[in-house]
């Protein structure tokens, strides 16, 4: 079993020797202490669609294609890479410090391809910064927080993708709406007024049909889901993985498996099939009695998506909040200054009880 060594993750740069990071909204690494830049180089194939059944068969859901290092998170659970010299040691979900001597050697299915960091740290932060700048009754140290380099990760997120061939037949039934007059009796005497009803014809037929890129979150922890705002990622800026465009963040490793994202990505595709179902009845409302679906020719990657995360810990309760790396969308539960509430209920209060004075 070949292993990745962290020589893969970290390059020296020629000119200084100092390490070279990945340049977000580049194909270059830099150096951030004389500023040499080196071309990423593109792999001359596409990155590989995994044909899905032979690989559950042959390999297993458990066979790994690669070690890697990682340090667990005791508090929230989570797998991450952390390079040597990776200035935070605080888990990026919940801010737990990570112990590197606690560091692990995991097998895992290397990633097929990945989307690069279009944001860097400094952009991903003035994001961050005007958006709790616009939050009403904000704790000063979420704000402060919001100032603090060192409390925005940048971040690889682990994803299933999925595609297939569909074929479905079906029976059901297709719903026509008509209108029937009514009468009915009112305060100002007979009255008439139009009833929707709906005739329904028996149907079956059969779809078909290519079910695309299927993203399933490989990340278990519920505490750990990305938003649906963020979770949006161009996948035509997909590139073959190469391990560089890791230097500089942090990975995650995948804790929902092969076989178990395979079993949710058929939820999915089923509501797709339903959808074009929908469509070949036709008329204004359907019902769907029985539908056979089948699902081949299925393949999958592993990818890796880029996300910048910051953790913010208020009155006992744990805030995290996530930037898009590809697109700047940005969203998060915040948390409200009870104090600030407190005094602005009592200041419109004075105010009232002043007027009320002086109108008398």
């Amino acid at each position: 079993m070949d292993e990745i060594q962290k020589s893969e993750y970290k390059k020296a740069c020629a000119n200084c020797g100092a390490e070279l990071k990945f340049k977000p909204g580049s194909h270059q690494l830099t150096c951030d202490y004389c500023g040499y830049e080196e071309f990423i180089e593109q792999s001359k194939s596409s990155f590989e669609e995994l044909e899905l059944e032979h690989y559950l068969r042959i390999v297993g859901e458990n066979a790994y294609t690669q070690t890697i290092e990682l340090l667990h998170c005791k508090n929230c659970g989570a797998n991450q890479h952390v390079e040597e010299n990776y200035k935070s040691l605080q888990c990026v979900y919940c801010s737990e410090p990570l112990i590197r001597e606690d560091v692990e050697k995991e097998g895992w299915i290397l990633p097929g391809a990945l989307i690069p960091f279009q944001l860097d740290a400094r952009k991903a932060q003035t994001v961050f910064r005007n958006w709790v700048a616009k939050l009403w009754f904000a704790p000063n140290k979420l704000k402060r927080a919001a100032l603090d380099p060192e409390g925005l990760h940048g971040l690889y997120v682990p994803y299933w993708t999925f595609d297939a061939n569909l074929k479905a037949s079906y029976q059901g039934q297709r719903g026509d709406y008509y209108y029937e007059t009514q009468t009915y009796n009112s305060n100002k005497g007979k009255r008439t007024r139009q009833v929707r009803k709906t005739k329904w014809t028996y149907v079956s037929g059969n779809i078909s049909g290519f079910v695309d890129d299927i993203l399933i979150n490989a990340s278990e922890k519920k505490q750990r889901e990305i938003p649906p705002k963020v979770g949006h990622w161009n996948l035509k800026e997909l590139v073959a993985f190469n391990s560089k465009y890791l230097s500089g963040f942090v990975t995650e490793k995948y804790s929902v498996s092969l076989k178990e994202g395979h079993h949710r990505s058929f939820q999915e595709a089923k509501n797709r099939a339903y959808n074009w179902i929908r469509r070949d009845i036709g008329g204004d409302t359907q019902r769907i009695s029985n539908a056979d679906i089948k699902l081949f020719n299925e393949t999958f990657k592993h990818i890796l998506v880029p996300v910048y995360i910051s953790s913010y810990r208020y009155d006992g309760k744990e805030y995290s909040f996530y930037i898009n790396g590809q697109t700047g969308v940005l969203s998060g539960r915040r948390p409200y200054s009870f104090w600030k509430i407190f005094f602005l209920v009592v200041f419109i209060i004075v105010v009232i009880a002043v007027f009320a004075i002086f109108a008398k």
